[in-house]
């Protein structure tokens, strides 16, 4: 393996303006369930609109170097919506309202049997994504933690059953994501910071069976939420982090510019010999960093972790940014990474 440090978007990425309605976005959360309230193209021209934007997104990847690249999350809605809605047992006829992690109610899907997955969820977007890009491809979902956290059931007794039962569906889609093409598969798990408490009892049970039996690279995003929405990130929010350290994946992403006053060496710590996406672009601000400013946040990452074990990232997804900011920090990310690579005589 390269002793480089790589590049990597989280996840998501700025959706074209032309494809959502990005006023509707920013004013209020997009539904855990399947909405299409945000969509301005007709539903007969929905796929093309969206294989149009992947490439687009896909571009601007590519343009400004990075080396692990995803297809943004353009083709959703709400990161979550798609895994949460497709198995067998959610109910089509109803949903439900819970209260968000920035306050705010949402509607999500409401469990009413056991659930099961029938057909592959994200399958095709690996394949699409595959068949446009050389480079090392990346495709997130949920996590079965989270999806049990943004999920009512009136058929699981409590929350740790209605984990397990989606940890099922989301292991049977990991294994078709990697037949499919992906070359590093990750699970969005930000309630795992967001409820300690119950991430204790069965969120590392649940992620883990999610798991079991997986041949791959796999990555686990831990976040405090898109900065849009949760803008108050405190340093000590990472106390997750050993349980994070016990869940079986290669790499995990954590935010580290935006949090003021990050113990940046104990977070790192406490995640053992994991390779980590350390976040340094800024998602609270809309003003690019330069790439100096990048490199010296790479710089005092690697006083605790080598080059090799290191990936440089945004603290989390692009989506609420504006196309030009978003495209701006990716540049910066990549020549910010190549500074420092140069000064350790990587490239």
């Amino acid at each position: 393996m390269s002793k480089r440090i790589r590049t990597a978007l989280v996840g998501s990425y700025a959706q074209p303006e032309w494809l959502i309605d990005r006023h509707a976005l920013k004013t209020r959360l997009p539904a855990r369930i399947i909405s299409n309230e945000m969509w301005r193209v007709a539903p007969e021209f929905l796929k093309e609109a969206q294989d149009d934007a992947v490439l687009s997104v896909l571009w601007d990847q590519e343009a400004a170097g990075i080396d692990i690249v995803t297809d943004g999350e353009v083709r959703r809605e709400s990161y979550s919506a798609p895994m949460a809605n497709a198995p067998e047992g959610v109910n089509r006829n109803k949903h439900e309202i819970l209260i968000g992690r920035a306050g705010k109610p949402n509607k999500v899907p409401l469990v009413s049997a056991p659930l099961k997955r029938l057909i592959p969820v994200h399958v095709e977007d690996v394949r699409f994504l595959r068949a446009h890009t050389k480079r090392t491809i990346k495709i997130t979902i949920p996590g079965p933690f989270t999806l049990s956290q943004l999920a009512l059931s009136d058929y699981y007794q409590n929350l740790e059953e209605l984990a397990m039962g989606y940890a099922e569906c989301v292991n049977a889609e990991i294994k078709d994501l990697f037949a499919a093409g992906a070359d590093i598969v990750q699970l969005d798990e930000p309630y795992l910071q967001a409820k300690i408490e119950e991430a204790e009892k069965f969120g590392v049970k649940a992620v883990n069976r999610a798991l079991e039996g997986v041949k791959g690279t796999t990555a686990l995003h831990v976040c405090f939420g898109y900065a849009a929405m949760v803008s108050d990130k405190i340093a000590n929010g990472y106390s997750c982090l050993p349980l994070v350290a016990q869940i079986n994946v290669d790499q995990v992403s954590i935010e580290a510019a935006q949090p003021q006053a990050l113990d940046l060496g104990a977070a790192l710590k406490a995640l053992g010999n994991k390779t980590i996406m350390v976040g340094v672009i800024n998602l609270g601000d809309e003003t690019p960093e330069t790439p100096e400013i990048v490199a010296d946040r790479i710089r005092k990452a690697l006083k605790y972790i080598p080059p090799e074990r290191l990936i440089a990232a945004p603290d989390c997804g692009l989506k609420y940014l504006p196309r030009e900011s978003a495209r701006a920090k990716l540049f910066a990310l990549a020549k910010g990474a190549e500074i420092v690579n140069k000064e350790l005589g990587l490239i």
